[in-house]
């Protein structure tokens, strides 16, 4: 008969830290997934958040631009009165 009850293994670390890294590595990536969604989420967020602030900077640049250019009234005034024939 043998000595031997169990089987020998070669790598007794790999036996005994086996569980340990696994659900290290599955709770890992999980936590890697959900950080990516986070992240993919704030910068949704920050697109909206942005496109309003360029549409305000927009609309401001529109007014400060022309509205230089839209005529007063006395200078409609000074025109009708200006011309003559």
């Amino acid at each position: 008969m043998s000595d031997q009850t169990h089987s020998v293994s070669h790598f007794p670390l790999v036996r005994k830290f086996w569980k340990p890294a696994v659900a290290t590595g599955a709770g890992g990536t999980s936590l890697i997934i959900w950080f990516e969604e986070v992240i993919a989420f704030a910068a949704d967020f920050i697109g909206v958040v942005l496109l309003t602030v360029l549409g305000g900077l927009i609309c401001l640049f529109d007014n400060f631009i022309f509205k230089s250019r839209i005529p007063r009234r006395e200078d409609l005034q000074d025109a009708s009165k200006g011309v003559k024939k």
